[in-house]
């Protein structure tokens, strides 16, 4: 469940950032709640290698605790607290079912924990969302007692169902709850903004709930917004540049005794946690004199600061773009954060790398240019994307490329103060001087029995050229598309075989070799040659 809700995050990761603005400037919120659920993702699978069948205290302990180690920014240390007190009911009353009584005490205590957290709680926040979110399921919960009351015996798929209901109806409420955030708080109603951390947190539900009942369970389609005009932005509440984060562990801490020294240092300031663990967050100019109220009191074991002003000036630099803009399709994390970090907007492809003509033309709509250059990256695409650039109101000019290596190497050649019929012209010329491949493994048995399921198979193109084990296989296909090259890029899934280390640094020929973490489904490496 914590992966799908992830990767649901993830999907809107930028859309998040690019919506906070107001009212407290923290950065980047998608980014500051992604990395809080990626820190509680990455201890579950820890439990799940060491521990067989961990009981559920354990769990819910460990997921709060990650929470609070991983949090970030603003949003992150508040999601840490509304994840910290829906496990404190969770785990309170061992061996008792998951019912719609233990939920609502669940996401009440999860509510007024977040809220507890900042001293001085506005309305039409993350805050109010998890609050409606709560009251919409304590209004049901005559209902289900009446007609859905579980059985001690009652089975796993018969507890989903209900909880897949429960959170369903919180999902409404919040999504509900979103849209009126502008209502509440007058400075995202001036710059046309939902709040950023309420629309991640209905993400988040909204994935878990995916997870929970499957993909193809229908619920809400929660809205695209588009980010706050660039002109005219005034960011009231970036005083201080550094976002800083910190953990302490020590003994006897007093979280609330530090409050106020790290008030006199900033602004935006968040201290949680018990006694030998807290987690602080301020925004400051001077992160040393922060880190130096703790000196004697405990040890700080993790930091993370961002430059708050940095962070601002990119995302006003990239929504300031000029007349067009490149829209992506990519499946996998970290080809996402490339696609993005290159200036892309990215439609989440999904494991098949195949999203609907509605789910382009959402993007493309909500893209802050007049023109759009649309790369499909997959023959399989390539329909819905004509189709898309047809039923947009926009000019879109699509790209024939059927790879997302290719895209992405060939993606630095767009120029944002050209038309889309230009960018898709040097588009289409950079990708036509690019040779790519693969290796993956064989899913079944090749009609000429040169491999099985499991081997490795190396692709040309569209040509096999290897087979067999993934080490002399990816060897082989590296030569053959970096044959006359100057620089070969691999990008890597954590899947493959082979550590990313291992991977030769340079060819027979010469060509050099780049390696990049990018996290495709399917494929063990994607190739691309220049």
């Amino acid at each position: 469940m914590t992966a799908v809700a992830l990767s649901h995050l993830e999907e809107r990761r930028q859309e998040i950032n690019d919506l906070n603005v107001f009212p407290v400037a923290d950065g980047d919120t998608g980014d500051n709640m992604a990395l809080t659920m990626r820190y509680v993702l990455e201890e579950l699978d820890r439990l799940e290698r060491e521990t067989e069948d961990p009981p559920r205290p354990e769990i819910v302990r460990l997921v709060a605790r990650a929470a609070l180690m991983g949090a970030r920014g603003n949003s992150g240390v508040i999601l840490s607290q509304f994840i910290r007190g829906a496990a404190e009911k969770l785990v309170t009353p061992p061996g008792r079912l998951i019912d719609p009584e233990l939920i609502k005490q669940g996401l009440d205590a999860a509510s007024e924990a977040a809220t507890a957290s900042v001293r001085d709680p506005a309305p039409g926040t993350m805050l109010t969302v998890a609050e409606r979110m709560a009251q919409a399921v304590g209004e049901r919960l005559d209902h289900w007692r009446e007609h859905h009351k579980l059985d001690v015996d009652a089975t796993d798929a018969e507890q989903n169902a209900l909880l897949a209901e429960m959170m369903s109806t919180a999902l409404f409420a919040g999504e509900e709850a979103v849209r009126h955030t502008p209502e509440q708080l007058e400075v995202l109603a001036e710059h046309g903004v939902v709040d950023a951390g309420a629309l991640g947190l209905v993400v988040l539900v909204r994935g878990y709930i995916s997870g929970l009942a499957g993909e193809q369970v229908q619920l809400p389609e929660i809205p695209h917004y588009a980010p706050a005009r660039t002109h005219d932005v005034h960011h009231a509440d970036l005083t201080y540049r550094w976002c800083t984060n910190f953990i302490v562990t020590g003994e006897g801490l007093d979280g609330n005794s530090f409050v106020a020294p790290l008030e006199d240092l900033g602004d935006s300031v968040l201290v949680v946690g018990d006694a030998s663990t807290i987690k602080v967050h301020v925004h400051t100019d001077d992160y040393e004199a922060a880190k130096a109220l703790f000196d004697g009191a405990g040890e700080i074991v993790q930091e993370d600061i961002a430059d708050m002003r940095e962070q601002v000036a990119e995302r006003e630099a990239r929504l300031g773009a000029g007349r067009s803009a490149v829209v992506a399709v990519a499946s996998g994390n970290g080809l996402k954060r490339m696609f993005e970090d290159l200036g892309a907007v990215v439609v989440d492809g999904g494991a098949t790398l195949n999203p609907s003509t509605r789910d382009l033309v959402a993007v493309i709509d909500r893209t802050p240019a007049e023109e759009i250059v649309l790369l499909p990256n997959s023959p399989n695409v390539r329909m819905a994307a004509q189709e898309a650039a047809e039923l947009s109101a926009k000019e879109v000019a699509v790209v024939g490329c059927d790879s997302q290596q290719a895209a992405l190497t060939a993606l630095p050649e767009a120029d944002g103060d050209a038309s889309a019929a230009e960018n898709a012209t040097r588009l289409g010329d950079a990708i036509g001087r690019i040779r790519t491949g693969g290796v993956a493994p064989a899913v079944k048995d090749d009609v000429h029995r040169r491999f099985v399921p499991g081997d490795a198979v190396g692709f040309d193109g569209d040509e096999i050229v290897a087979w067999g084990g993934a080490g002399s296989t990816l060897r082989l296909t590296l030569e053959r598309i970096g044959a006359g090259a100057e620089l070969v890029t691999v990008f890597a899934s954590p899947d493959s075989p082979i550590p990313a280390h291992e991977l030769p640094t340079e060819l027979e020929g010469g060509a050099e070799v780049e390696v990049h973490q990018a996290g495709q489904p399917g494929w063990w490496w994607l190739i691309s040659a220049e």
